[in-house]
């Protein structure tokens, strides 16, 4: 996925949770132990059942292999108050989608994707009646997080199908209550950051290095929304990373081979979940087999292409966001290996690319076919790209030494990121490196006319696996 330089500032007094529905896919892979059908079928009447999938022929045509979208709510029912100071949950929830993702299995069942969809995406709403209430509403604009409270699971499900042409076969959502109880029921997950992580919105404050969350610390990790100035593109990768950690934690502890453990872990996730009526015990092992026996390189990680977030929502890249749907309706991978005419062999560095944010812009020749040959080959490595802004190119400017702007391919970063700086210019060799204090946490890359193109790296701190970037393999 792209992510831009700045995402939206939240609405004032409102704050925002990206509620990790990595616990609907980790309660998933906790079903798969030996005991998986009957702890299922005991805990399963916990599920409330909801009417999720649309009717009528306006549909997505069907295609091969199995959509399910995963919702996290900003429910807090059965939150103590003691949680909702420490994890600074106070507050009415809106009933609202707070993260919002696609997780398709491939037809033979050997590729998982996992597609996240910016919550403060804009979007028309169909008309449609407001829960609980006999009150109509014509069609409106509105965010794609909106469409919960407004319309209910079949809304939500109508609106992502509407915007994405992918059908979607199960609904899953996730309360973040049931998440925190399940975090804490495995003994807390593990996750590394290379820089402190401070957000007082959500109350994160983690060191550098290693550090185990406990459930409520693992909330605010994945909801943080003022931990860099990519806002909901930054808590996206957070997410999706927690997801991989989660489930590496499920896949080294006991729980698969304690039954009492396992029901009342499963039984927490449970307890906060809505469902369709067709998402059933067969149905979630069948999916919890899937999620165990892929390879961990087979499991890809991506979020909707962002032209440009200047505006009071992301502007999606429409081209690139159609080709990324257009893999999911035809059961592709979304990260081709390394599809494209680059030779030579794979260069590790020593940070993971996935992650790294890079702006890019032409200033070498006309027209913008280098900046986007770049950043489709940077994205086939896992690096998070989006074209530059006015600012951006403005920031360049200034930081470009005279008659050196339109011919020196340039990488500007914060002192903060030469690591990240180092990776980039291992992937754009000849590139020149440029530190600037007070830049945010994006990398610009000023494309000069000494570009000749990009070249492929990879995490050299993780054995070769899978299909390249954009995948889990380090979870």
């Amino acid at each position: 996925g792209r992510t831009p330089r700045r995402a939206p500032a939240p609405a004032p007094g409102r704050p925002r949770w990206g509620l990790r529905v990595a616990a609907a896919l980790s309660g998933l892979v906790l079903l798969t132990g030996g005991v998986g059908h009957a702890v299922v079928t005991g805990v399963e009447g916990g599920v409330q059942r909801v009417e999720a999938i649309p009717r009528g022929d306006d549909r997505p045509a069907a295609g091969p292999g199995l959509t399910v979208l995963l919702i996290g709510s900003d429910s807090r029912e059965g939150l103590t108050e003691d949680e909702r100071r420490r994890y600074r949950l106070g507050g009415e929830a809106c009933h609202c989608a707070d993260t919002i993702m696609l997780l398709h299995l491939s037809e033979d069942r050997n590729r998982v994707s996992v597609i996240s969809l910016p919550r403060d995406s804009h979007t028309e709403l169909a008309a449609h009646t407001l829960p609980g209430t006999t009150e109509r509403h014509e069609p409106h604009e509105a965010k794609l997080n909106a469409a919960l409270s407004h319309g209910g699971p079949q809304l939500m499900v109508r609106t992502v199908e509407r915007m994405t042409g992918v059908r979607v076969d199960h609904y899953l959502e996730v309360g973040f209550v049931g998440f925190m109880r399940a975090v804490d029921e495995i003994g807390g997950v593990e996750v590394c950051t290379t820089r402190p992580l401070h957000d007082p919105g959500s109350g994160l404050d983690l060191p550098v290095g290693t550090s185990t969350l406990n459930g409520g610390e693992a909330l605010s990790y994945v909801r943080a929304r003022e931990v860099d100035a990519t806002a909901d593109f930054g808590r996206i990768q957070r997410q999706q990373r927690f997801l991989a950690a989660l489930a590496h934690r499920v896949a080294d502890t006991e729980v698969l081979l304690d039954p009492p453990l396992l029901r009342r872990t499963v039984g927490h996730l449970l307890d906060s979940t809505r469902a369709d009526p067709g998402l059933g015990a067969a149905e979630m092992l069948g999916i919890a087999r899937t999620l165990s026996r892929v390879d961990a390189g087979s499991v890809e990680f991506a979020s909707v292409p962002i032209a440009r977030v200047d505006g009071p929502a992301p502007e999606w890249d429409e081209e690139a966001a159609e080709r990324l749907f257009a893999a999911v309706r035809e059961d592709r991978p979304l990260v081709p290996d390394h599809g494209d005419d680059r030779d030579g062999d794979t260069v590790p560095v020593d940070v993971d690319p996935r992650g790294i944010r890079v702006l890019v812009r032409d200033a070498g020749a006309p027209g913008d076919e280098a900046a986007a040959r770049a950043r489709r080959e940077l994205a086939a490595d896992g690096f998070l790209t989006a074209p530059a802004t006015d600012a951006d190119d403005a920031d360049a400017a200034d930081g470009a030494e005279p008659g050196e702007r339109h011919h020196r391919t340039t990488i500007t970063h914060a002192p903060d990121r030469r690591a990240e700086a180092a990776a980039l210019a291992a992937a754009v060799p000849g590139a020149q490196l440029h530190e600037e204090p007070g830049r945010d946490a994006e990398l610009l890359l000023t494309l000069g006319e000494d570009f000749t193109g990009v070249r492929r790296v990879r995490d050299g701190r993780q054995p070769v696996s899978g299909s390249g970037g954009g995948t889990g393999e380090d979870g």
